[in-house]
């Protein structure tokens, strides 16, 4: 499997990429209003920054390779 270039997934990690930046930016009104308040803080914090390298790696579109490797690790005989 070769590594490709896509515009429309750069586009997508850069989405996922500034969602988990808000995520991070305002973690406290996320947990405030979404989550248990002031003990979820830090996972608030923690998805977004998760949110960013996935982001990150979509960008780059290595997920489709990483995804390529987990499913011919499990299944040897199913890719080529």
């Amino acid at each position: 499997m070769q590594w490709t270039f896509s515009w429309g997934w750069f586009f997508g990690g850069i989405a996922i990429a500034i969602a988990g930046l808000i995520m991070v930016k305002f973690h406290r009104a996320i947990a405030d209003n979404l989550a248990g308040g002031v003990q979820s803080y830090d996972k608030i914090k923690l998805w977004g920054v998760i949110a960013i390298i996935g982001g990150f790696v979509v960008m780059s579109n290595l997920h489709t390779l990483l995804l390529y490797f987990i499913f011919h690790l499990i299944m040897p005989n199913q890719f080529p």
